[in-house]
């Protein structure tokens, strides 16, 4: 049974719910910005896409950070926290017309674009209101990460980015255009990576293209962009609550070989606000089949589908029972068969209104649930103001 966390307050409020540590929040944001911080011109934009809820984005205010946005949704969010315009960068393959009117019209910092055919829009977007914005190309680096298949966004088949034997051709079409300015190159290749050999081999593509934009067309940025990526242990939320964010920067200042005065950015996600969330449920019934018992909860794959959708683990704690361990299949209510949280877990006999901790939520939980079956959203709770 897990002590953290405020049972008796827990009783009192309808379950499914999101469960916040602030305190955990505030100390991993504090950590990731110190430790960025002893190496200069290194920057941190938040990824927004793993968690928009209003008091996390604050907290990112909080910390001095930016924010990296794929939508013109996210670009708002941003805003409305308070995070300046001059360190919102925004990504994402399929920007349309409104959303970059939108951020053209916010002055944000920095377009990631990844087509030619974006390139001629924020442009004519531009001329039409007689500004000059900033782009970076989001160049595919063909490295592979070790991570699930659905979040490797790094190699030549991806339709994110472009492709190294496209990039000439895009620097060509941007150096055409008047309202636009090409300050960076950006990459990402993928989430939840977690070893470091990984990044080095990003490094090591950055340092030869940046050799050969150097040699062949006398070009140096002065801004890169690495993404994001570095994962959380999912299994050990306790024991590795943050981060090792030391040899995460370490690991970049020590590859990659940056010019004189140039930026280095960073866009974390997960690595920052996953392991402070928790989702909070009931069990409802506990079935016995002839091989199998079940925990019924009431979160369902609509309040987290990471599990469904990516056969995902997330620790499971049984809060209220000191009972003798069993086996368990943990599920939610919803008419799909892949409404599974977890198969054959041990966990501490359960028995109806038991309440679940289903761990490392922080990170794509809140922000990805939706209403299926007519099922409200989650609301969320914080370890602050509960």
């Amino acid at each position: 049974m897990n002590t953290q966390f405020p049972i008796a307050a827990f009783k009192n409020i309808e379950t499914p719910f999101y469960y916040y540590d602030m305190d955990l929040l505030n100390e991993t944001l504090a950590t990731a910005r110190r430790e960025a911080s002893k190496y200069e011109g290194f920057h941190i934009h938040y990824a927004v896409k793993a968690n928009f809820n209003p008091m996390i984005l604050e907290a990112v205010r909080e910390q001095g950070l930016g924010a990296d946005c794929v939508s013109g949704g996210e670009v708002n969010a941003a805003l409305r926290a308070g995070i300046s315009a001059d360190k919102i960068v925004f990504a994402g393959v399929g920007k349309t017309d409104k959303e970059i009117a939108l951020a053209l019209d916010a002055g944000i910092f920095c377009f990631n674009i990844e087509s030619i055919p974006e390139v001629e829009a924020i442009e004519r977007l531009a001329s039409e209101r007689n500004v000059v914005t900033n782009v970076a190309i989001r160049v595919n680096p063909n490295v592979g990460a070790h991570t699930h298949a659905n979040i490797t966004t790094g190699l030549a088949e991806n339709k994110f980015g472009v492709n190294y034997e496209q990039l000439d051709e895009v620097i060509d079409v941007i150096e055409s255009c008047n309202h636009l300015k090409l300050i960076g190159l950006h990459f990402h290749i993928g989430s939840q990576i977690l070893v470091m050999d990984d990044f080095i081999a990003l490094c090591s593509r950055i340092n030869e293209l940046q050799s050969l934009l150097r040699e062949n067309r006398s070009i140096v940025l002065p801004h890169i962009n690495v993404g994001g990526g570095l994962g959380i242990r999912y299994d050990a939320p306790d024991e590795y609550d943050i981060p090792d964010f030391a040899l995460y920067f370490q690991t970049y200042a020590k590859h990659l070989c940056l010019q004189k005065g140039q930026q280095l950015h960073f866009e974390l996600g997960r690595s920052l606000v996953g392991q402070c969330g928790s989702l909070i449920t009931r069990v409802t019934y506990v079935k016995r089949g002839s091989r199998k018992q079940f925990a019924i909860v009431d979160a369902g794959m609509n309040d987290l589908v990471r599990p469904a959708m990516y056969g995902a683990y997330h620790k499971i704690e049984n809060l209220t029972s000191c009972k003798e361990c069993e086996l368990y299949d943990v599920v939610g209510p919803v008419c799909e068969s892949s409404d599974v949280f977890c198969k054959d877990i041990e966990l501490p006999a359960t028995d109806r209104g038991d309440f679940f901790a289903i761990r490392s939520a922080g990170a794509y939980g809140e922000a990805m649930a939706f209403g299926y079956n007519c099922r409200a959203l989650p609301k969320a709770y914080y370890s602050d103001t509960i």
